[in-house]
């Protein structure tokens, strides 16, 4: 027998202790983008490691496709959350994929029959509930993971290890910033779930807590004190072009200039396309740039993915992936309609954080709704080295700056990488091996961390809203 040393030897063990057991059971509470596409995929291209069993879909062709797909038994598929967890526990884990304000009733229950649980982000709407599901995962000894995906992709843990390595001293400084694409704001935050702070959470929670955990993260202290200043800025009928219909389908007078026309985003899916054009694989980068430059071209078979594009944000608005279906969804929803138009949209479109850390680190933080480019930009400035970081659509960068010697050194650089930069797959690996070892002390993203990270996002909300510096030990 050969002998493996280190990682190898211990990646090793495992893959054989697998081979001797059965995979990890789950059930799956909410099967939309996350759920279904992220989580539902995982367990498919991992047999050996999780298996769904049941699931609970409020609707019916994204619960037939769930059922279809894992082979679901019919005594365990369910409309709603309730009757599923009304039962006696069926299965090892439950995964909590539910709209914002929905999360904190089911993980309840499923903690209290005595599921562990990985819970989509935000824990909950509410500090009280986050600290009551923080209490809860205590109380029944109970993993409660929730899915702050940036920790585990590559590009944050390469900065977290250079960090704790020392090799930048002391952190004094750190500017994050979140550049949301135009398409990507109007498409989850104007015409989307998370429009209206009301039905589902305010932006810095919704979208932001990733950032919060970041921060918090890296830093490895708690916040002290948090001002906050941002705004709904440029999305009202005060800057909708003149003659604009309620549907973009319906005539628009500057359909062709409009970077939020519908049909460009949904149909002839444009912003995607700039964003494939910089793939670091070359077929895809020169099939996605023979498209941009010759749309005719799009019938031809090689080019049939990209005109029966079916993934995100087509997979959101509607089940009916036929242009016909496309068109009637856009026609009839939010997702159809002018971005000027929508009333209720109240959620900021730009805001910026500052933050002081017990250890006097301070950080800012920028999130705007206008990027030419999805991702997120860091630098961390140390008392012996500088960290400047690139998490874009179109690859990953970060850079390490020795003051001493002024010598750069690359610590990490990757071509565009699917599912948060692989983040996606790190968690839910992290999540499965959790549960294999049963120990709550691995859990890199367990409750206690997670209800810090809610804990700054809704201090920054309430620092923006009521215009004051808010003390952080007020709230806990």
């Amino acid at each position: 027998m050969i002998w493996l040393e280190g990682k190898e030897q211990i990646d090793s063990v495992k893959a054989m202790m697998r081979e001797m057991t059965e995979p990890i059971t789950a059930i799956l509470v909410g099967a939309g983008d996350r759920g279904a596409d992220t989580y539902g995929e995982y367990a498919l291209q991992h047999p050996d490691l999780i298996k769904f069993i049941a699931i609970a879909e409020p609707q019916k062709k994204r619960r037939e496709k769930f059922v279809n797909k894992h082979q679901i038994p019919a005594r365990n598929v369910f409309e709603s959350w309730e009757p599923l967890l009304d039962k006696e526990k069926i299965a090892d884990v439950a995964i909590i994929t539910t709209q914002d304000k929905m999360h904190y009733e089911p993980t309840k229950r499923a903690l209290k029959l005595g599921y562990d649980v990985l819970l989509e982000k935000p824990m909950s709407t509410t500090l009280e509930e986050c600290k009551s599901l923080a209490d809860i995962s205590d109380e029944e000894d109970r993993i409660l993971q929730i899915c702050h995906v940036q920790r585990y992709a590559p590009f944050y843990s390469s900065i977290k290890s250079l960090i704790d390595s020392g090799k930048i001293g002391k952190v004094v400084n750190i500017s994050l910033r979140e550049n949301i694409s135009s398409f990507h704001y109007a498409h989850s935050f104007i015409r989307g779930h998370w429009h209206n702070r009301e039905n589902s959470s305010p932006m810095i929670l919704a979208k932001s807590c990733h950032d919060m955990d970041i921060l918090y993260w890296l830093v490895n202290q708690k916040a002290l004190k948090i001002s906050s200043f941002g705004s709904q800025k440029f999305f009202g009928r005060e800057n909708m072009p003149e003659g604009a219909p309620d549907f973009c389908l319906r005539g628009c007078p500057i359909e062709d200039s409009c970077l939020y026309n519908s049909k460009r985003i949904y149909l002839d899916i444009i912003p995607l396309l700039h964003i494939g054009a910089k793939s670091s694989r070359g077929m895809e980068r020169f099939i996605i740039k023979t498209v941009l430059k010759f749309p005719q071209l799009a019938n031809l078979p090689m080019f049939k993915r990209v005109k029966n594009f079916t993934e995100w944000p087509v997979s959101t608005i509607t089940n009916d992936f036929t242009r016909e279906g496309i068109l009637k969804a856009l026609s009839e929803t939010n997702y159809g309609k002018c971005v000027y138009k929508i009333d209720d949209h109240n959620v900021v479109d730009h805001q910026v954080v500052n933050i002081e850390f017990e250890d006097k680190t301070t950080t800012s933080f920028t999130m705007h709704g206008f990027s030419d480019e999805e991702g997120r930009t860091i630098r961390i400035d140390g008392t012996k080295g500088t960290i400047i970081g690139e998490h874009l659509a179109s690859g990953d960068r970060v850079v390490h700056i020795d003051h001493l010697t002024d010598r750069r050194s690359n610590v990490w650089k990757s071509g565009r990488l699917v599912g948060h930069g692989g983040g996606d797959d790190g968690l839910m690996k992290a999540f499965l091996e959790n549960i294999e070892s049963e120990s709550k002390q691995n859990v890199l993203t367990n409750a206690r961390a997670a209800l810090e990270s809610h804990l700054m996002a809704f201090a920054a909300d309430i620092a923006r809203l009521e215009n004051r510096v808010v003390e952080l030990e007020e709230m806990r």
